[in-house]
């Protein structure tokens, strides 16, 4: 039997408020986060993951202060990623009430913080996310690399990026994702730089390729603008789970809809 495929509302944190951008850009509020977190959770989500996308240590306190609170009034589980940069940053969110942490960029900078996460507090709570942004190819760029073919643009990969999509790293996508696998993460968190917050649906042939690359479970993420969106991802790259934010935080549709939508579509969830 397959597992029941899970629905994840993403919710990027700002100092105490949640906000959701475009091409991980021009940011709008968009309410309470503990506030939001029980709706989700009332709703029928499987799990939550936060963002914070903070820049400041003042934000990174008040980060800790909202997991608590998120913690007291939800019994799902949830991921909260963003500046965790070294294993006390991972236990101060852990001991907060976080059930997993997801590091980006200190995973890229340094490997080894993968396997440490993993011996400490086990491979259930390092989630490694993947930001990854196509590149056509130019010149020899694309050697060694997994490339796939537009039939407009010619061949393309996908490069890993950090710093919240700023900076690029000359590392393949898919080559990372086994990699972070072997370090001892638990769950991937794709994120499709490209598709992020246009709502046209998600990168499914990047999805596709980091699902067959690695064994553990995958999140897809960037681009739900529907139901119909998440049942593609699920129906074509068979992920594990599917997150969106906007859909959820301007109400567009409510968790319980997308499952019973999933549901009539012969996607497997938990209802």
């Amino acid at each position: 039997m397959t597992l029941a495929k899970r629905i994840i509302p993403c919710l990027d944190v700002d100092n105490g408020r949640v906000v959701k951008g475009v091409h991980f850009a021009d940011v709008k509020d968009a309410g309470d986060p503990v506030e939001l977190a029980k709706k989700y959770s009332e709703q029928g989500a499987d799990e939550l993951v936060f963002l914070d996308i903070t820049a400041s240590q003042q934000g990174r306190d008040t980060m800790k202060n909202v997991v608590r609170k998120v913690a007291s009034v939800i019994d799902i589980p949830f991921t909260v990623g963003g500046g965790i940069k070294k294993l006390e940053d991972a236990r101060g969110i852990l001991l907060s009430g976080a059930d997993k942490v997801s590091i980006n960029t200190a995973a890229v900078k340094s490997p080894g913080l993968i396997t440490q996460l993993m011996e400490i507090f086990g491979k259930q709570c390092v989630v490694v996310a993947i930001d990854a942004k196509r590149r056509y190819c130019e010149g020899v760029e694309c050697k060694g690399k997994h490339t796939f073919r537009d039939k407009k643009k010619g061949r393309y990969w996908f490069e890993v990026m950090i710093y919240g999509g700023k900076e690029g790293t000359g590392l393949d996508a898919i080559a990372w994702a086994r990699e972070v696998e072997k370090k001892g993460a638990g769950e991937i968190l794709l994120t499709s730089i490209d598709a992020d917050g246009t709502e046209n649906g998600y990168d499914v042939e990047l999805t596709k390729a980091i699902c067959k690359a690695s064994t553990i479970p995958v999140i897809a993420s960037g681009g739900c603008g529907s139901p119909r969106h998440m049942r593609d991802v699920f129906e074509k790259a068979d992920v594990d789970a599917a997150l969106a934010a906007s859909i959820f935080h301007y109400e567009k549709t409510t968790v319980d809809k997308v499952k019973k939508y999933l549901k009539r579509s012969g996607v497997r969830t938990r209802i």
